[in-house]
């Protein structure tokens, strides 16, 4: 079994993975030394009559809604294309900050189409990698060979359209999924060559038990960490240090840079407060903040050990030295009860309010060991299997999921109850969903457009007024 890489990029109908939808898939494969293999993917993917995109999301794309009914697969069609021919044995799925936004979008089509949300990312040598935060911890730790780009304000940014501009890497099309594609390959080849053993070190940190060889409860060190979550000024990048459990076998870790000796005298009220403060009550110049965050194992996070610091002046990049670091980590240890209450906060956090959309509770459980081979039948089901099928499922979410699974992919098999059922959820969806479509839509009728983004917007309201259910 070779492992490949397989490089994809998505353009969805808006930012939430449970509610919009991908419209357009494009990939790569290559192999490890990122040559070609085969040619290129680029699909259009059908938005349902269920789905008022955002305006905003279409005027980045450039998609409009009928060119994908015209053009493009069935959720199912598409779904089977990722499962037996893109995510295939051995394939690590590699994006720019796929890991929270694309492979998200994956499980949830995966999860309203019968198929295993989880199993692409790890069974049979399948595992998944995100280049931006190795883009993130080379331009911190190993900057050297690479033009870095600023923003308009002379800021530092990542965005993968400045970063190919500045290194004279062609990318005609950005946020086209294509052109983008292509480019992450570049980058990712730009960094392999400048920076190879960073880049080899950050492509074996995609293993959770590589990870756990750095970061781990039962040998506390410090450890260099990048993420989003950091602070702009110090390049996203600073010094760690495992304090506690947190949720689904976690840890979670303190920011060493910021001196504890205030935060380990709160009680838990006073944490909590400080922990979930909202964003007007961080404005305040006097708001000392938690300064720390969950990380999760499997989300290939940019980790290193200390010692990479040694080397190429790495502790003033950061604006950090050792003295500092060990002298905060030592308050963090000499008070045993500030972990403690870290952990009760992140075991005890406010959870989101749970959907009662079947097709929003992906996470809400995982499937019963009875219902795996009911699921299989689904998603191998021809229409007139299916329009003949009526299993009893255990697990409560999975019929109403077949429901929309039939009326997306099959409407000739739904009885007549069924296309009831389906175009009442359907209407209360679009309902949901209109007051911010409209809002968005006014404005941007207001605004000077050139003219494919006006003939998107004056797609996008032919496709409401197509869509929106009749009044009583």
């Amino acid at each position: 079994m070779a492992t490949t890489f397989f490089f994809y990029d998505l353009e969805t109908s808006g930012l939430s993975a449970r509610d919009d939808r991908i419209m357009q898939f494009a990939g790569q494969r290559t192999d490890m030394n990122l040559n070609p293999i085969g040619e290129p993917y680029n699909l259009l993917v059908a938005l349902n009559d269920d789905t008022l995109p955002s305006p905003e999301a279409l005027m980045v794309t450039g998609i409009s809604p009928q060119k994908t009914v015209d053009e493009g697969y069935t959720e199912a069609q598409f779904a089977k294309i990722l499962a037996e021919d893109v995510f295939t044995e051995g394939t690590i799925a590699v994006g720019f900050n796929s890991i929270r936004f694309d492979d998200e979008f994956v499980r949830h089509l995966f999860w309203r189409t019968f198929y295993d949300p989880y199993e692409w990312t790890w069974r049979d040598g399948r595992s998944r990698w995100d280049l931006l935060d190795v883009v993130r911890m080379t331009r911190a730790l190993r900057p050297e060979g690479i033009e870095w780009p600023t923003d308009a304000n002379g800021d530092s940014t990542n965005r993968l359209e400045l970063l190919t501009k500045a290194n004279g890497i062609s990318h005609e099309a950005a946020h086209d999924a294509l052109s983008d594609v292509t480019a992450l390959i570049e980058v990712t080849r730009l960094i392999k060559n400048v920076q190879p053993q960073l880049y080899e070190y950050l492509l074996k940190m995609r293993d959770k038990k590589e990870i756990q060889k750095i970061v781990n409860l039962d040998d506390k060190r410090p450890f260099v960490y990048t993420s989003g979550r950091y602070d702009k000024e110090y390049a996203k990048t600073t010094v760690a240090f495992p304090l506690t459990s947190g949720k689904n076998s976690n840890v979670v870790v303190y920011d060493l840079r910021y001196d504890p000796t205030e935060l380990v005298g709160l009680s838990v009220e006073e944490l909590q407060k400080r922990l979930f403060a909202i964003w007007e009550e961080r404005q305040n110049p006097t708001f000392v903040k938690v300064p720390v965050k969950e990380l999760q194992y499997n989300r290939a996070p940019a980790i290193a050990p200390l010692g990479v610091l040694e080397q190429a002046d790495g502790w003033s990049k950061i604006s950090l030295d050792l003295a500092t670091v060990e002298k905060h980590k030592k308050i963090v240890l000499e008070n045993p009860h500030f972990a403690e209450n870290i952990r009760s906060l992140f075991e005890n956090r406010p959870e989101f309010k749970k959907s009662t959309d079947p097709e929003a509770q992906l996470y809400d459980g995982f499937l019963a060991d009875r219902d795996r081979l009911r699921v299989e039948t689904v998603r191998n089901a021809d229409e007139r299997q299916l329009a003949d099928y009526n299993p009893e499922f255990v697990d409560e979410r999975l019929s109403p999921l077949l429901l929309h699974y039939k009326a997306r992919n099959y409407p000739r098999t739904l009885s007549q109850s069924e296309i009831e059922a389906w175009e009442q959820w359907r209407s209360a969806r679009i309902k949901a969903q209109l007051p911010a479509f409209s809002e968005s839509l006014a404005k941007l009728t207001t605004q000077e457009l050139s003219e494919g983004k006006r003939f998107i917007l004056q797609e996008l309201q032919l496709w409401a007024e197509s869509i929106i259910p009749a009044e009583d």
